[in-house]
């Protein structure tokens, strides 16, 4: 049976980390080299990048129209993406971003079956541009391709170890919990995802894996088979 494909859900924020600009060289390059390391173990990996550190979408109301924000967000994810593919092929590896419309020197043109051919044979398939379509956030857009590639898992990058009964930085005594399923983390209102996102996951039976990815080697780890953090998902 194929190995079904996993797709990381990554923040624009994430690759600024500590940069006054708005990438940071070296975890642009941490994060390539994990994404690789986990493809190397036989896991088709799938990346959906976030635009925060660029812009944050329609947030910017005083700026310019809401809408209009939405596609400006969208742009900025494409940045991120491109970021991404330059620094796996300087490492070695292979890398294709598709975005909802082609962009020439950019991004290709979404095709699932080209995706699933790329997917199988090794290449990290970078999704950029949001949905295509303003009003839904990149977290929706990662369970979107998530269902449409067949992953199994997607992993929601964060900056906390999974998911806590509490808030760990306020109670001392918050457990983390291993695995929740999709109406447990519902009733818990743990907001593991925004709610399109979220149902889209459940629908479709992805798995969500919360974990931090600020520690070196999460990324290779979650790709792997012991991955860390939390688990939503279905009750085997």
């Amino acid at each position: 049976m194929p190995v079904r494909p996993k797709l990381l859900k990554i923040s624009g924020e994430a690759l600024k980390g500590a940069a006054p600009g708005v990438l940071d060289a070296v975890e642009v390059e941490r994060v390539c080299r994990e994404l690789l390391a986990g493809a190397s173990g036989g896991t088709p990996v799938g990346v959906v990048v976030g635009g925060g550190n660029i812009w944050r979408g329609g947030g910017k109301r005083s700026v310019v129209d809401p809408t209009r924000g939405d596609y400006l967000g969208m742009l900025a994810t494409l940045f991120n993406a491109l970021a991404l593919r330059d620094q796996i092929e300087r490492l070695g590896g292979r890398c294709e971003v598709v975005a909802p419309l082609r962009v020439p020197n950019v991004a290709r043109r979404y095709e699932r079956t080209e995706v699933m051919r790329w997917l199988g044979a090794g290449v990290v398939v970078v999704f950029g541009g949001g949905t295509g379509h303003p009003f839904f956030t990149t977290d929706t857009a990662a369970a979107l391709r998530a269902a449409e590639i067949g992953a199994g898992e997607l992993l929601k990058a964060s900056n906390v170890d999974g998911i806590y009964t509490a808030d760990p930085r306020k109670d001392p005594a918050a457990k983390r919990l291993d695995f929740l399923t999709f109406d447990e983390a519902v009733d818990g209102r743990y907001g593991v995802m925004d709610a399109a996102a979220f149902a889209l996951c459940r629908d479709n039976r992805v798995n969500i894996r919360v974990f931090d990815m600020t520690v070196p080697g999460t990324i290779t780890a979650a790709l792997g088979t012991n991955p860390p953090g939390t688990l939503v998902g279905v009750k085997t």
